[in-house]
């Protein structure tokens, strides 16, 4: 006795609607500020001289990188072993999101490859002070 497939059916799905563009001179403002924040805290703290032991990656660079309405602050990590597949990789740890007027949101990547989103609804200066003083939006 053969089992009947189940009917294929069709559901509605509506489209999302379409991130805000982020103004010119807005851009410009938060380029600047979180490159600031990158080159006097970021670098500062986080990259460290190579480990002797060359087994395992560590971070040799901090930089930013806009993708539409997101600003992302990426690590890029050294591969120094043996078995590399590539002598670095890049990783994507903090996400800020225009969310219109002068609004954003604040996200960090977790361990499971998701952005987590932790602040709505922040002033710019406001997100920036939470990647300084919150250790869910450093580096790993």
């Amino acid at each position: 006795m053969s089992k009947k497939k189940p009917k294929q059916t069709w559901g509605w799905a509506p489209k999302k609607s379409a991130s805000p563009q982020v103004p010119d001179a807005l851009r410009v403002e938060l380029t600047t500020k979180a490159n600031e924040l990158v080159e006097s805290f970021l670098k500062p703290t986080f990259i460290t001289p190579p480990p002797e032991d060359t087994r395992w990656n560590y971070l040799t660079d901090i930089s930013i990188k806009w993708h539409g309405s997101h600003l992302y602050f990426v690590g890029t990590y050294a591969c120094p072993g043996p078995n590399a597949i590539s002598p670095s990789f890049e990783s994507r740890f903090v996400r800020i999101t225009y969310a219109g007027g002068s609004v954003f949101h604040l996200a960090y990547m977790r361990h499971t490859d998701k952005w987590e989103e932790v602040f709505q609804g922040l002033q710019l200066d406001e997100c920036l002070q939470r990647i300084r003083d919150m250790g869910i939006f450093h580096p790993a």
